[in-house]
């Protein structure tokens, strides 16, 4: 039974943060300018979330693999592959560097 209590309270305690801003703030209009940087936000945040990830995902004495493997990986999906085609030309690129150097 008080595992049922620790879920409903986890459930208020992520719940009600995002709640509350929509409520108060559902009127409120933003300037064009910081309604355009806000657009950015998910971009940037992502950015941060994976590029530890690049860095450590060959080990530490390969760390230019996974540099390699990313910029293999930017430049399909700036050529607008099919994003498994990006996924796997970032994993081989890796690869390739990691067995050849």
């Amino acid at each position: 039974m008080n595992l049922i209590y620790l879920v409903l309270a986890m459930a208020a305690v992520t719940y009600i943060p995002r709640m509350v801003p929509l409520v108060i703030l559902k009127n409120v209009r933003l300037p064009r300018y910081l309604n355009r940087f806000m657009t950015f936000i998910p971009y940037a945040a992502l950015g941060a979330l994976i590029f530890p990830g690049v860095i450590t995902s060959t080990g530490s004495g390969h760390m230019g693999a996974g540099i390699i493997g990313c910029l293999t990986a930017i430049l399909l999906a700036w050529l607008e592959t099919n994003l498994i085609f990006v996924i796997a030309g970032g994993i081989l690129g890796a690869f390739l560097v990691s067995v050849l150097f």
